[in-house]
């Protein structure tokens, strides 16, 4: 295998991972988790206790509103990490 085609190769590869990690605006729980390599109830419990900036959203799938993770606090958490916890 020549230089010129291990690098095609390499580039081909690179095109891929980058439309895998396509950018959303919102992800759910599901998602979120699965960036981080978290459980969902860990992500859940972080929404709830506001250790995270979330939203309740009707998802269709039930009575139930489900959290939604906006891609601006996926970015703020990888930097600083959890919120403290509210003072009550």
């Amino acid at each position: 295998m020549t230089l010129e085609e291990r690098l095609e190769r390499i580039e081909s590869m690179l095109v891929v991972l980058v439309e895998r990690q396509q950018v959303r605006e919102w992800y759910s729980v599901e998602e979120f988790a699965g960036l981080l390599a978290k459980a969902e109830f860990t992500v859940r419990e972080w929404c709830r206790l506001g250790r995270i900036r979330a939203e309740k959203r009707l998802s269709g799938r039930g009575a139930f509103p489900a959290w939604c993770i906006s891609h601006q606090e996926l970015l703020r958490y990888q930097r600083e990490g959890l919120l403290p916890l509210p003072m009550r």
